[in-house]
């Protein structure tokens, strides 16, 4: 097992780690819209909060030594359902090769986001 780090992501926000690496996929702990430099929310609208979570994870993926494009599944909280055309705009343009994927309305979600995605890709 191997633990992946990079300061181009946000820090955790608890006791976990931003990524795994086992038996040649990594798994990533969900991101939400953090900006890593600043630790605030990055948006308010889906979109900016969409476009900004794609960044954490392709940091993450990168950092990893993997891409979006070999994501076999992801899986993607909404606190609101209405907002998934406008989501997956914003999701298709990064997860181009389609992998596997649910995609859940959720109550609510840590500091306030409105959008959170985790990905399991090859490396």
């Amino acid at each position: 097992m191997n633990k992946i780090y990079t300061e181009k992501a946000p820090a955790a926000v608890g006791p976990y780690s931003q990524a795994m690496v086992v038996n040649g996929l990594v798994y990533t702990s969900g991101q939400i819209a953090l900006d890593p430099a600043t630790g605030e929310m990055a948006g308010t609208t889906i979109e900016e909060q969409a476009e900004q979570v794609m960044k954490n994870l392709v940091a993450i993926l990168e950092a990893a030594g993997t891409r979006p494009e070999n994501a076999v599944k992801t899986l993607c909280f909404l606190t609101d359902m209405s907002d998934f055309a406008a989501f997956n705009a914003v999701y298709a343009r990064y997860f181009t090769e389609k992998p596997a994927r649910s995609c859940v309305e959720v109550r609510a979600l840590p500091k306030g986001a409105i959008c959170e995605v985790e990905v399991i890709a090859t490396v």
